[in-house]
């Protein structure tokens, strides 16, 4: 996330100074040119036909499994390119992420990857390629977890705080899809969000949060017994989500900033459109697999929410733990494609991805293919690659360093709004925002 409290603690450690956060990390992207070129859902009852959505193109109408009806000659498959793994970090306890360390060296890592979905302590930011990732800029997966019996965590958090205060952003969009636990936002902007996983936040799981010409935000873990904790004396919060990072065109990077959140929602039919605001849930009719729909589309159901880049954001849940096969239709557009294993294991043309891989996916081929057989939980993330330039720095992602240079100085000069200490209550960081309006 930014210069002030960036990344998500691929430079955690040094966040523990203050001066880094959640999602944005310090080591700058080179300047690339590119060649031009949740609640459970309900069963649907019948397979639907594919919707298209109002202003939709002919590609983005594409999305969804293929059927002898839509093609006379099956598609083509895509495929596995390379998998791989990025590094785990302990953080948020510090010490439990090390203990999962050691283990993974002791029992190996997909036996430590149950362990810790069962107890947090690590995050694992994936490093991003611009010119094999756009329009995706980063992939970010925390699980943490906060106890209230850890006397370390108390020490800890005298000068580490328990999430990423205010810092700023410049031309993108962040999207924190939260799995368990939430955030409690406040910007620049005026504008308090509580979101998360929990009942307490009534189905507001994502955030979708443009930058655009530039934003200063602040999202601090909601911290407070799981359900299951309840009135225990001794109880656990557990955290979990993913932050994606995704490219704006140059032509809208100077947009109006704006943060809003989507609610989850079960999708009976695909001839319904679903509600604004929402992420829809499509059940398989075989109950075996779950897909949230957080952009683009699925099954002929397409996500409402707008944005001018064209990319998906699919989450796969393989409900049972055995042989089970999820199908997907790419639009032709897409020549990114990533999955995220975030449970269990998957695999793709017969090769095996196992859990807290990534693999990249050949960019043709209008057929995707997943089988698992150990209820795997997957992200998928697809775009149309921008083909233009990328240059990124801390937290800021423009086209050219001199456009980087120039958001940091506007940072200074106070044009994003003034940070403030994330420890003031809601009238005083009220009271901060009017003194220092931000300029857009």
């Amino acid at each position: 996330m930014a210069p002030k409290y960036l990344v998500p603690v691929a430079v955690a450690l040094a966040a523990a100074t203050g001066r880094l956060g959640c999602s944005a990390f310090t080591t700058p992207l080179p300047e690339v040119r590119l060649p031009p070129a949740a609640p459970t859902p309900r069963r649907r009852a019948r397979t639907p036909r594919p919707l298209r959505a109002v202003g939709a193109t002919d590609t983005e109408a594409d999305a969804g499994p293929s059927t002898a009806a839509t093609a006379a000659t099956e598609p083509s498959l895509r495929r596995v390119a390379r998998v791989e793994k990025y590094a785990r970090l302990p953080i948020w306890p510090v010490w439990q992420g090390v203990l999962l360390f050691v283990a993974s060296k002791l029992f190996g890592p997909e036996v430590v990857a149950g362990w810790e979905d069962a107890v947090g302590g690590r995050v694992c930011p994936n490093f991003f390629v611009p010119t094999e990732t756009s329009p995706f800029v980063l992939l970010v997966h925390h699980r943490h977890a906060f106890m209230n019996w850890d006397p370390v965590r108390y020490i800890q958090r005298t000068f580490f705080p328990e999430g990423f205060p205010a810092h700023p952003h410049r031309g993108f969009v962040t999207v924190t899809y939260i799995l368990q636990g939430g955030f409690t936002h406040r910007d620049s902007l005026g504008i308090k969000q509580r979101y998360g996983a929990e009942r307490r936040h009534e189905g507001n799981h994502v955030q979708w949060l443009t930058a655009g010409a530039g934003i200063q935000h602040e999202e601090m873990w909601d911290v407070a017994p799981d359900e299951n904790d309840e009135g225990n004396w001794l109880w656990t919060s557990s955290q979990e989500l993913y932050q994606i990072w995704l490219n704006l065109p140059a032509a809208h990077k100077m947009d109006p900033p704006n943060a809003f959140l989507l609610k989850a929602h079960p999708v009976d039919d695909a001839l319904t459109a679903p509600l604004p605001g929402t992420t829809p849930i499509i059940t398989s009719e075989d109950g075996s697999t779950v897909t949230t729909v957080v952009a683009g589309a699925h099954d002929g159901v397409r996500a409402p929410v707008d944005c001018p880049t064209d990319a998906s954001i699919l989450r796969i849940q393989f409900a049972k733990k055995e042989p089970s096969t999820w199908t997907h239709r790419l639009p032709s557009t897409h020549e990114t494609a990533i999955l995220y294993v975030r449970g269990g294991s998957i695999c793709i043309d017969g090769e095996r991805v196992p859990p807290h891989h990534t693999a990249y996916l050949t960019p043709d081929g209008a057929r995707l293919e997943v089988e698992s057989s150990d209820g795997a939980d997957v992200l998928l993330l697809s775009g149309r690659p921008l083909n233009e330039p990328i240059a990124s720095q801390g937290s800021m992602v423009m086209n050219t360093q001199g456009e980087i240079q120039n958001a940091y100085m506007d940072f200074q000069r106070g044009f994003m709004g003034v940070p403030w200490d994330h420890k003031l209550d809601d009238d005083e960081w009220r009271d901060h925002v009017r003194r220092h309006p931000s300029k857009y």
